[in-house]
C-alpha cells in the first residue's frame, strides 16, 4: 500500500474517531439522578413509563428486559421452542443471536445472506427446513431488513413463528409501518451503542397476549403476575412459579436512560442517517469499495459496514486507519465458524455467500458524534490507503 495523503492533511491527528460510543447529555444524567435520589433501583416506575412510551411507540405492546439477548431468548422460550427445535438464522450477525437460541436447548441452523443486503437468503433458509424447524428469526442486518415480506411468506407456509433480531432497526421503517409495529415477535436492544441506549436492556414487542404475559412472567424469575406490583415498588410475597424463568428484567436506573433517548429519538435518528448519506456521498464510485445501498428515508442505520473488494487486506487498512485515529471494527465474524456452534449447528453447512464475504468487512465509524468532517477525513485516509 502506497502512502497517502489527504487534503484534509492531519486535521484529525489528536482526535481519536471512534467506531460507536454512548451518545448521553444532561437530560440522561439528571434523569439517572432522580432515580438514585429515590433510592429505589430495581424494577419500577421508570420501567412501567418506558413501556408505555415505547408500547405507544410501536403501536403495540413492549415488554422491557435486561437486554437484547435476553428478549430474543424469553422471545424464543415464550413460543414454546426447546430442546431439539431448530431455528433458521443467517450466521452473519452477532453471536447473541445464536446464544439466544442455544439458551432455549434448541439448535441454531446457520443460513446464508443476501448479496445486496447481508440480511437472511430466504431461498437458502427454505432449503435448510425440516420437522424440526419450528421458527425463524431474520437479522436486521446494519438497520435493513431485507426480503421480509418473503420470509414471513416462507414462515407461513411451514407454520413457523417469526423472531426478528431488530437489535439494528429500532425507528426503520418497512412499507410505512415501523419495525417492531407489524408481524409475530420482534426483539430490540438497548446497549451502550445501539441506536437508542438505556445503558443495558432490550424488548420484546408483539400482538401475541399469551407471549407477553409469559415474558413478563420468566423476566422475573417465573414469579407469576409479579409485574403490576413492581411497577408500583412492591413485591409479591406468596406467589407461585410453574414455570422455568430467569433474572432478566429492567431497572429503573436503565429505563431512565431509555426514556431521555426515546424523547429525542428524532433528533439521533437523524443524525445518525445524515452520517450514513454523507458516506455514500463521499465513497462515490470508488471501485476498491461497496457498501449497502439503503434507503435512508426509511432505514435509521446503526452501523456502515463496507465491503472491499478483492486483493485488499482488511487487518493492513484498519491498522493504517487506526494510525490515523479512526476505529474500524468487524460485523462479523460467521457464527458457523465459531467451535461452539461447529459443535451445535450442522456440520454440512455451506454459505457460499457467507464465506466469500465475511473476510472483506470493514465497519466504519458510525455514531451521533461524527460529523461531516470526520466523515470526509475517513474516506479521504480510506481511499488513499486503497490506491
Amino acid at each position: 500500500m502506497a502512502k497517502e495523503t489527504s487534503s484534509l492533511g492531519d486535521l484529525n491527528k489528536n482526535k481519536l474517531i471512534r467506531l460507536s460510543k454512548s451518545c448521553i447529555g444532561d437530560a440522561e444524567k439528571n434523569a439517572v439522578m432522580r432515580v438514585l435520589d429515590k433510592e429505589f433501583l430495581g424494577m419500577g416506575e421508570q420501567v412501567r413509563i418506558f413501556e408505555e412510551k415505547l408500547s405507544h411507540f410501536f403501536g403495540r405492546e413492549a415488554v422491557c428486559v435486561v437486554n437484547g439477548t435476553a428478549a430474543l431468548h424469553l422471545a424464543l422460550q415464550a413460543c414454546e421452542i426447546g430442546i431439539g427445535d431448530e431455528v433458521l438464522v443467517p450466521s452473519i450477525t452477532y453471536v447473541a443471536s445464536f446464544q439466544a437460541i442455544t439458551a432455549t436447548g434448541a439448535i441454531p441452523v446457520a443460513c446464508d445472506v443476501e448479496e445486496t443486503s447481508l440480511c437472511l437468503d430466504w431461498l437458502d433458509a427454505e432449503k435448510r427446513i425440516t420437522s424440526k424447524t419450528k421458527a425463524i428469526m431474520p437479522v436486521h442486518y446494519s438497520g435493513g431488513v431485507g426480503e421480509l415480506d418473503k420470509i414471513y411468506k416462507l414462515a407461513e407456509k411451514y407454520k413457523l413463528r417469526v423472531v426478528e433480531d431488530a437489535a439494528h432497526a429500532f425507528g426503520t421503517t418497512y412499507k410505512n409501518q415501523k419495525v417492531g409495529g407489524f408481524g409475530d415477535i420482534s426483539c430490540f436492544s438497548f446497549d451502550g451503542i445501539k441506536n437508542i441506549t438505556s445503558g443495558e436492556g432490550g424488548c420484546i414487542v408483539t400482538d401475541d397476549d399469551k407471549v407477553l404475559d409469559l415474558v413478563k412472567d420468566a423476566r422475573l424469575l417465573g414469579v407469576e403476575k409479579d409485574s403490576d406490583k413492581r411497577y408500583k415498588g412492591q413485591r409479591s410475597w406468596d406467589f407461585n412459579v410453574s414455570k422455568q424463568g430467569w433474572r432478566y428484567h429492567m431497572s429503573d436506573i436503565m429505563a431512565a436512560i431509555g426514556i431521555e433517548q426515546l424523547n429525542r429519538f428524532d433528533t439521533i435518528s437523524a443524525q445518525r442517517k445524515e452520517i450514513a448519506i454523507t458516506y455514500t456521498n463521499e465513497l462515490g464510485n470508488c471501485d476498491q469499495i461497496t457498501y449497502i445501498d439503503h434507503d435512508y428515508e426509511e432505514v435509521v442505520p446503526h452501523i456502515f459496514p463496507t465491503i472491499l473488494a478483492d486483493g485488499n487486506s482488511r487487518d493492513d487498512i484498519s491498522k493504517a486507519l487506526n494510525q490515523y485515529g479512526i476505529q474500524t471494527g468487524i460485523h462479523y465474524i460467521p457464527n458457523h465458524l465459531h467451535s461452539f456452534f461447529k459443535k451445535s449447528t450442522k456440520s454440512e453447512t455451506i454459505l457460499s455467500e457467507t464465506d466469500s464475504i465475511y473476510h472483506s468487512l470493514l465497519t466504519l465509524p458510525l455514531h451521533e458524534e461524527v460529523s461531516k468532517s470526520d466523515v470526509k477525513y475517513i474516506v479521504g485516509k480510506l481511499t488513499g490507503i486503497l490506491k
